[in-house]
């Protein structure tokens, strides 16, 4: 671990230094109409300088925290955002912000359709090759959610202080069940499928996780027990836990699972 952890470091440094200083690429918010209800959603989309629209590209898909919307890992200052804008462009990434129905996202059915939608628009319209999902908190759960879900749509996942079992999570309980469709003692079985704890074999792709032992909002359990059996699975995956974290992960260690996520995953078919 110590050494994996050690050598990422490293591959962040030399990346990070290779930056050089030009303008920032602009974001653009992209209305489209979802196929599940017939609704107005919304995307932002940054494509990275230099942008071949007749090569193959991969994509971010950045999924925002409880509370917020699209924007956030578009623009804020946080470490988690600029650290997954910051890779896109490292790595000329098309970079995806989705609403998937804010500020209550938590990756319920409608969530999960206009994701579904939004990567199938993508890669007609786009050239797109592979998709890599990431979030924080509330979006963390959410990677994980839709990665256990439609593991044949995902080549790798990167979730900071995100929770891996909605069925013993106890916080924001009224929002969740506005997403998922009704309360957990009524929707068991739609809990369990949105837990990816229960579906560890479904998580073929690499697997970024960080947690945090004084992470109160999203305890950081579920995510550590689903990093030990995807190890005994002999799986793909990162966890750095920080037991004296909060709720937050550093640009640092971000950045390290980021780039463990892209080193790790199969490469592009195109």
């Amino acid at each position: 671990m110590r050494r994996t952890l050690a050598f990422l470091g490293w591959v962040v440094a030399v990346y990070v230094g290779a930056l050089h200083a030009e303008e920032a690429p602009s974001a653009v918010d992209v209305a489209f109409k979802a196929a599940c209800d017939g609704s107005e959603q919304r995307y932002v989309l940054i494509v990275p300088p230099g942008f071949a629209a007749d090569r193959p590209h991969d994509v971010l898909i950045a999924l925002h925290g409880h509370g917020s919307d699209r924007w956030q890992f578009a623009l804020d200052a946080r470490d988690e955002c600029r650290a997954a804008r910051d890779f896109a462009v490292r790595h000329a990434m098309l970079f995806v912000a989705p609403d998937y129905r804010a500020k209550t996202s938590w990756m319920g059915p409608k969530a999960e359709a206009d994701l579904v939608q939004i990567i199938g628009d993508l890669r007609r319209t786009r050239h797109v090759s592979r998709v890599f999902v990431c979030g924080g908190s509330m979006g963390g759960a959410s990677a994980l959610t839709f990665a256990a879900i439609h593991p044949e749509l995902v080549d790798g996942v990167a979730a900071m202080n995100g929770l891996a079992n909605h069925l013993e999570y106890d916080q924001f309980q009224d929002a969740i069940a506005e997403s998922f469709g009704g309360p957990k003692a009524s929707l068991v079985e739609e809990y369990k499928k949105r837990s990816a704890e229960y579906w560890p074999e479904r998580l073929t792709m690499p697997v970024g996780l960080t947690t945090g032992g004084r992470d109160a909002t999203v305890p950081p359990d579920s995510v550590q027990r689903l990093a030990a059996v995807l190890k005994r699975l002999n799986r793909p995956v990162l966890l750095i836990h920080r037991d004296s974290g909060g709720h937050s992960t550093t640009y640092d260690d971000a950045t390290v699972i980021l780039e463990y996520m892209l080193r790790s995953a199969k490469p592009s078919p195109g």
